[in-house]
């Protein structure tokens, strides 16, 4: 069967179950034929790795400036090596995380200007948009409750810092028109509302 590859990006504050929604879409689009590829921002093989080592290091500072170049290091070789080969063979692609992470966490909450860290992400994905962009939003009072025994450097930030993560996903998600999913509810019911929002992007066994 050809089909054209598909990118859908999960995005979202901390704790928001994007882990185990994006093991659940696999699964799901495995079982229609689908071959399926997953990225991470920071992260993948090789220098992405190695970046990720970084950035998440708790031990050192990172100016906001060196954050966003660096991470746009990461999303450059991500989509060069991991993404558009992928897309070209027919695969759809699962990335956890992408350009609207550095929207949000370098461009609005370190204060660096959305449109700046804008420019440099279209830089690094050297013209490449998504399909569709999931961005999940739950209550606060039940992201705060999912914090994790062991953070990492972004992590373990502040309850402010983080507050101001889930503000700014909440405003640039309808400033760019990304899709909001309902976090709250069973694991089954989130899930429910990604399949209806990706429906449109998947083809009928002829291919069409």
């Amino acid at each position: 069967m050809n089909r054209k590859g598909i990118h859908i990006v999960f995005e979202g504050p901390e704790a928001v179950g994007k882990s185990t929604q994006i093991v659940k879409l696999q699964e799901f689009l495995e079982g229609l034929g689908y071959t399926v590829v997953r990225t991470r921002e920071p992260g993948v093989a090789g220098l992405g790795e190695k970046l990720r080592e970084l950035l998440l290091d708790t031990e050192i500072y990172i100016a906001p400036r060196a954050e966003a170049l660096m991470m746009a290091a990461d999303r450059a070789q991500n989509v060069d090596v991991e993404i558009l080969p992928a897309l070209a063979q027919g695969s759809v692609v699962l990335s956890d995380r992408h350009v609207p992470s550095s929207l949000v966490y370098q461009g609005v909450v370190r204060g660096l200007g959305v449109q700046e860290v804008k420019s440099l992400s279209g830089f690094a994905c050297n013209g490449h948009v998504p399909d569709i962009v999931l961005c999940f939003d739950l209550q606060d009072d039940l992201a705060k409750s999912r914090a994790k025994d062991s953070p990492d450097r972004m992590e373990r930030e502040g309850e402010e810092f983080h507050q101001q993560v889930r503000d700014a996903y909440r405003s640039l998600s309808e400033e760019f028109k990304w899709s909001v999913v309902d976090a709250n509810g069973s694991e089954d019911q989130v899930f429910e509302r990604i399949k209806d929002l990706i429906s449109p992007l998947l083809v009928d066994d002829s291919g069409q």
